[in-house]
């Protein structure tokens, strides 16, 4: 059952703006139901980014609202304390000229602990 527009998107501006780093993928990490979606989710593992993932699978109005909010009209979407990064691949680009390891460290600082969670837009 969708939910009010302006509640959604509330909520993923929330999960933007206060996770280190967030992923809205299709599917979970535990169950990944689309090749880029894997793709930017290894590079961010290689990278020991903790990475919180919202599912856009379950609700289309997920999609639509991330998509408004961001301006990316593809999934996945990878947003780095707050800044849209891109998708898998620009994501697996930038971990392999070591981009992303410096915009990580940058974000969180030199020390941090990988972790990783998955959101839920209910």
């Amino acid at each position: 059952m969708s939910q009010p527009t302006t509640q959604l998107s509330e909520q993923i501006k929330e999960i933007i703006e206060n996770e280190p780093v967030s992923l809205f993928m299709k599917g979970t990490p535990q169950l990944v139901m689309c090749g880029n979606s894997d793709r930017a989710l290894r590079a961010l593992r290689a990278a020991g980014a903790p990475v919180t993932a919202v599912d856009v699978l379950p609700d289309p109005q997920i999609r639509q609202e991330l998509s408004a909010l961001s301006g990316w009209p593809t999934i996945p979407q990878v947003f780095i304390k707050g800044e849209l990064v891109g998708g898998a691949d620009i994501v697996e680009e930038l971990y392999e000229s070591g981009e992303l390891q410096a915009k990580l460290d940058e974000a969180r600082g030199a020390d941090r602990e990988a972790a990783e969670r998955t959101a839920a837009l209910a």
